[in-house]
């Protein structure tokens, strides 16, 4: 069996904000691959686990006969996903406070539950508890290291939102003088009403800076510099109070100026200024000051017009700089093509503002606050379990996170590394509703067996199209996991175009696994991977 692997990428057509990669594979290829399903909260499966991990190196392939007490519930989760997600929006960099000041997160960190199976997770609670309000979820947010304290942290109290999502949101939280770290992380707990405990869920690292850098930004400081594709949040503050704070966002499909919630935008570098809001070209490399960029909102697809980055400094814009974009900088969006009009707010709404020319120098514009916004980089990460119908009441945490899979190996077995973190022993990866041999390698890292194609199409031989399935992670009581991640097998050109060949099937189950191994190489099929 002949196997490779490609970094292409899944691409969307036809829809708002969308970004067009150059090098587009727009033809089906005869190739089987890895790849990222569409949407987050999609069809995920998991499967079952013993618990065990597999000694050394030791291999057994996947008998798609298998009765596993496991299987019947992840085709259930299959077919009728009840998916708890856990969404975690944060700040790259938080500012330091000194003495009595207390400089709180801006944005602040926020956290969105979604999926149907917060409603039915209520709905069990309920049924075995008499009050209401037993199945209230609740939270504590904190740094890391201090989240024992409660003066470090926040309680949270969630508000449903009108597309049934919850939110919360720690605005009182902040790193002091004392706490000499120059990175830490948001720990969240979440626990029902009742007492019983959801899990403990980490932020990504968060970079502490003392302020703003007010000096030429170089490069070779990657982590304060923006690269085009990064989130990044954009917010308003009039004279630099903090209850006059505004973020921009996405709400019923209209940008607005909101003082509650703020929105992930990706900053992309458009230097030909597509007009259309669909697809543009990809660029690559940091955003300077004189950039032409696009904002997308990450949530809706949303994007605005092409926009000119400009520097701010003293109420004024700075027309001449040509530098790049550090963290908490004061910037204006002037809108291209236009004789300085520039992105500007008015309470909650978003409007332009005609820039006048600065009298002392030819090389400045001046504005007024409402146009002068600060941009920070974002960070998101997203938990998401489902224990329905099994009902644990254990903490479903640590929650594995998929970043990545590698393939290697070939023949009768391929192997694929499944990468990411808070990975343990007790979990198993499952392709689809197939549970695959599993071997723990540590927390960052499971190796298992790619499942014969056998396992999911009993006519294998004869299939002409490419057969997909989710990966999903299963611990050994059930509890499952989804990803964004799938597999798929497409058999080649070659082999289809090819006359049927049906070799002799005796009643022998080893000569009929043989037949199928000997039949699945001669297939020749091949692996890449997409992100």
């Amino acid at each position: 069996m002949l196997f490779s692997s490609h970094n292409d990428h899944v691409l969307e057509e036809g829809i708002p904000g969308r970004v067009m990669e150059p090098g587009v594979r727009l033809s089906l290829e005869p190739l089987t691959h890895l790849g990222q399903l569409d949407g987050t909260e999609g069809q995920p499966p998991d499967g079952a686990a013993d618990g065990r991990a597999t000694p050394g190196w030791s291999w057994s392939r996947s008998n798609p006969q298998q009765t596993d007490p496991h299987r019947d519930t992840v085709r259930r989760h299959l077919q009728f996903p009840s998916n708890c997600t856990v969404l975690i929006l944060h700040a790259k960099v938080a500012q330091k406070s000194y003495g009595n000041e207390k400089r709180f997160f801006c944005p602040p960190p926020c956290v969105y539950l979604t999926g149907p199976g917060w409603k039915q997770k209520k709905e069990e609670i309920k049924a075995k508890n008499v009050t209401e309000t037993s199945s209230k979820i609740c939270g504590y947010i904190g740094l890391d290291s201090l989240a024992s304290s409660q003066v470090e942290s926040q309680k949270l109290t969630f508000e449903e939102q009108p597309d049934s999502k919850e939110f919360s949101c720690a605005k009182a939280l902040y790193i002091s003088d004392s706490d000499k770290r120059k990175h830490f992380r948001l720990v969240l707990k979440l626990f029902f009403s009742n007492g019983q405990e959801i899990g403990t869920f980490h932020s990504k690292l968060i970079k502490v800076i003392s302020k703003p850098s007010q000096k030429k930004q170089s490069l070779k400081n990657t982590d304060l510099c923006i690269s085009s594709g990064s989130k990044v949040s954009l917010f308003n503050r009039l004279r630099s109070q903090t209850v006059s704070t505004r973020y921009l966002s996405v709400r019923d499909g209209i940008f607005t100026a909101s003082a509650q919630q703020w929105t992930a935008f990706t900053l992309h570098l458009d230097e030909f200024c597509s007009q259309s809001r669909g697809e543009f070209p990809l660029q690559e490399g940091y955003i300077r000051y004189g950039s032409k960029v696009r904002l997308i909102c990450t949530a809706t697809g949303m994007a605005l017009p092409p926009l000119i980055i400009r520097k701010v400094a003293k109420q004024s814009v700075m027309l001449d700089v040509d530098e790049p974009i550090s963290q908490l900088h004061k910037c204006a969006f002037q809108l291209h093509g236009t004789d300085g009009m520039y992105l500007c707010l008015s309470t909650e709404k978003v409007i332009q503002f005609q820039a006048s020319p600065c009298p002392k120098e030819a090389d400045r514009e001046l504005l007024n606050d409402s146009s002068c916004w600060t941009l920070v980089g974002t960070e998101t990460v997203e938990y998401t379990f489902s224990d329905s119908p099994s009902g644990i009441c254990s903490p479903v945490s640590p929650v594995p996170l998929i970043t990545a899979l590698e393939l290697t190996g070939g023949g009768d077995v391929a192997m694929l590394e499944v990468q990411g973190e808070y990975f343990h022993a007790n979990l198993k990866v499952w392709f689809g509703d197939v549970e695959a041999e599993t071997m723990f390698r540590s927390p960052k890292s499971l190796v298992c067996v790619v499942p014969d194609v056998s396992a999911f199409c009993r006519d294998w031989r004869w299939f002409r199209y490419p057969i997909t399935v989710p990966l999903l992670l299963l611990r050994n009581d059930g509890l499952i996991y989804s990803s964004t991640f799938s597999f798929t097998y497409t058999p080649e050109q070659s082999f289809l175009s090819g006359p049927p060949t049906l070799p002799e099937i005796t009643q022998d189950s080893d000569t009929l696994i043989n037949t199928i191994h000997q039949e699945f190489t001669r297939s020749n099929f091949h692996l890449f991977m997409q992100s």
